[in-house]
């Protein structure tokens, strides 16, 4: 290029049609690369810096390098590219591309319910009393009805880091969030539900959804699961009223697990029960599975996605 470039008479376009005429085979580089050749090479003798114009390195990916760039991310999982990158003194592509070479991706964290200290006991103590028994037992399990209610977005997924309002000063614009409460149950191999609740459950409320509508769900349930079936709930505020209380007591005897039950259900605890551990994603996944274009849209994907997990080989208490 730089022959090219002193052939022309450092004519930078004429030098490109050169290259172009002399090697029609070859890829070849705009014009204004000549003259940054040229510049190079006069300020520093070399025709490439050791710097990119950033101030970074450039970096010839060698085994050692990518070694190292795969040492620094098993010692620290959660490193950004950007600082390994920094401390070795080189590219975020480079980084990038070693990664990538290894088929590593970067996954992002899931919020979960933390656990305190003081949770341990109550945990082991359920965790003993279950196994007492289902030693003594064996199908203790399917006669369990395991409850949990989760909150579907009627606007579909809403991601904040992505979206933005464009103005002079700062409107402080709010994006309104509306949910919709599902409420799921399985026992046995049945998977009971979807019931759609109202945004604010109140006592009142569930005590009406207890009475009138899960025995209308449990139908296809046999009756002898439903004659010595245990029932289980979350700490939800609604679940402590005493109304709800007095009820499942009368109606269950012993048979229920629950903040205040005949059983008592530790605090922070949702992945002990099997619509945490596995429904509630399931059903997300096909319910996001394209963007949700309204409510009316959101609604009407819930219970298809049921009848799909209904449908499909699984043994929820296995």
């Amino acid at each position: 290029m730089h022959l090219a470039y002193g052939a022309t008479n450092c004519n930078a376009r004429a030098a490109s049609r050169l290259c172009h005429e002399r090697y029609p085979e070859r890829q070849h580089s705009g014009y204004k690369k000549f003259i940054t050749v040229h510049r190079r090479l006069a300020e520093t003798d070399m025709f490439k810096t050791k710097m990119h114009d950033t101030g970074v390195a450039r970096t010839v990916r060698t085994v050692e390098f990518k070694e190292e760039v795969l040492q620094r991310v098993a010692d620290e999982p959660s490193n950004s590219t950007r600082d390994v990158a920094k401390n070795m003194n080189t590219s975020n592509a480079s980084v990038w591309r070693v990664l990538h070479e290894q088929q590593l991706h970067p996954y992002h964290f899931q919020k979960v319910q933390g656990i305190t200290a003081a949770d341990y006991h109550p945990r082991v103590q359920f965790c003993r009393w279950l196994l007492d028994h289902i030693i003594a037992q064996p199908n203790f399990l399917r006669y369990v009805l395991w409850t949990d209610e989760a909150s579907f977005t009627r606007d579909g997924i809403f991601n904040s880091r992505n979206s933005h309002v464009w103005d002079e000063e700062n409107p402080y614009a709010i994006f309104p969030r509306k949910h919709q409460n599902v409420w799921a149950g399985i026992v046995d191999d049945y998977l009971i539900g979807p019931y759609l609740l109202p945004e604010r459950l109140t006592g009142p409320i569930y005590l009406r959804f207890l009475e009138g509508v899960l025995p209308e769900l449990l139908e296809n349930v046999p009756l002898n699961v439903r004659q010595q079936m245990w029932f289980q709930h979350n700490r939800a505020p609604a679940h402590f009223a005493v109304q709800v209380r007095k009820y499942l007591a009368q109606r269950f005897g012993h048979r229920w697990i629950a903040r205040g039950g005949a059983v008592f259900w530790p605090p922070r605890s949702p992945d002990l029960t099997s619509l945490d551990f596995f429904l509630w994603g399931h059903v997300k996944s096909l319910v996001y599975e394209t963007p949700v274009e309204s409510e009316l849209d959101l609604i009407g994907r819930i219970s298809p996605a049921f009848e799909i997990i209904q449908n499909e080989d699984h043994q929820f208490l296995v």
